[in-house]
């Protein structure tokens, strides 16, 4: 039986997952304005820059599945205790990095470390909160990032202009130490007897096979995919672009980046609630409609003529995705068994991070190749969105149901 205490403990839980994957968001934006002063320090071009932005993705990637796997297999509790005291020590090395090749190992060992947190936290929400709470529950974590997207291009550039770029790596990363204290004292598992756990764990020898085979798991993984690519792309290099192609200062850069993110807090708890309400089916056909809508929005704001209908489509994508994103990622803790929660969400946001891993590096490469000119990289964009409003179509309800029922219920 589940105590009242056990019940309101729910509520540590969220707000303690809310605090880790907010410095999680802090510690990667703030790279995309840290860059500007790596790449002057370290003598970066266009294509080593984006190989460095990228790099991150790369170890974050490859941490997706076997984090999720530790996480239905351990629990979620040691995994992201692991995580953010890894990540933590790996934003402090960020700060010593003396060359190209340096740089890149940090931060592709930093995505490793990071790359658990994610899939653990689904583990943790599945868990504590029941299926008609965790569409709120996942918009209440992840409105981290866009908070974080308000704050990071304010509060960030104003340190890195004064302490500069090393010395906010080292902070951060003893900020995250401390914290990870924090999560050692008030981050605990749901309590269920050991009876069950080890029954469940014996019928569930092989969760990644399971979720394989489940057709609409691929569907989210194009569509999260597409959505960070999109996302990536516009986060990691709009500071760049707007500093060397319309020739803003990075105080204004700051102050205008913080916009979309301040419209998206509001979508994304809006979109939470929303989704929790939604008849299934429903639900899927508006996001396909919103991708629509970016990839509109995305070609506009290639060929906006002032900085201010820039910002405007920017903001716009920033709300659509923001529901598009919650959905994604909380699908699979309401169809799947919580015993599988963990893998699922870990392979469908492996999508999100191959996409980190290879949008700054192709926009770095169009740069390049097209003399400096941002057009093709838009464009580009364009086709992630339309990519991922396909996926969103093409989802086959019933059929879904019944495989997720057939092999990890």
């Amino acid at each position: 039986m589940v105590t009242k205490v056990q019940q309101n403990w729910k509520y540590v839980i969220i707000t303690m997952l809310f605090l880790g994957w907010s410095l999680g968001n802090f510690d990667r934006f703030i790279m995309n304005y840290a860059i500007l002063g790596i790449s002057k320090d370290l003598h970066l071009g266009a294509t080593e820059t984006g190989i460095v932005l990228s790099s991150f993705f790369a170890g974050y990637a490859i941490m997706q599945i076997p984090g999720g796997w530790l996480a239905d297999r351990f629990g979620f509790r040691k995994i992201i205790i692991t995580a953010l005291l890894a990540w933590s020590i790996f934003t402090v090395l960020t700060g010593f990095a003396w060359s190209l090749l340096s740089m890149i190992l940090i931060r592709f060992l930093f995505g490793i470390g990071e790359g658990s947190f994610f899939p653990s936290a689904s583990k943790g929400i599945a868990g504590w909160f029941p299926i008609n709470e965790r569409s709120r529950a996942m918009s209440i974590m992840l409105s981290s990032g866009t908070i974080m997207g308000v704050l990071t291009p304010i509060v960030g550039t104003h340190l890195i202009q004064g302490i500069g770029w090393r010395m906010i790596f080292h902070a951060v990363g003893v900020l995250g130490i401390v914290i990870t204290l924090l999560f050692v004292f008030f981050l605990k598992e749901q309590s269920r007897s050991s009876v069950s756990q080890e029954r469940t764990i014996g019928e569930k020898k092989q969760p990644l096979i399971a979720v394989l085979k489940t057709p609409m798991i691929w569907n989210l993984f194009i569509a999260y995919f597409s959505i960070y690519a999109v996302n990536w792309g516009l986060t990691s290099w709009m500071p760049t672009y707007l500093v060397q192609v319309k020739g803003l200062d990075l105080t204004s850069v700051g102050y205008l980046s913080a916009i979309p993110p301040l419209v998206g807090v509001l979508a994304m708890f809006l979109s939470g609630y929303v989704l929790d309400k939604l008849p299934e089916g429903k639900d899927k056909l508006l996001a396909a409609v919103f991708a629509l809508i970016s990839a509109v929005s995305l070609l506009l704001m290639a060929f906006a003529p002032n900085i201010t209908m820039f910002v405007i489509y920017q903001s716009i994508i920033t709300v659509l995705f923001s529901f598009n994103i919650i959905l994604i990622t909380s699908v699979p803790l309401k169809i799947l068994p919580e015993e599988v929660v963990g893998t699922a969400n870990g392979f469908i946001n492996t999508g999100a991070q191959f996409a980190g891993v290879l949008t700054p590096m192709l926009i770095g490469f169009l740069v390049d190749a097209f003399a400096g000119s941002y057009k093709a990289a838009f464009i580009m964009l364009v086709i992630f969105a339309l990519l991922c409003a396909g996926s969103l179509f093409t989802i086959r309800k019933k059929k879904t149901i019944e495989l997720s029922s057939q092999h990890v219920g």
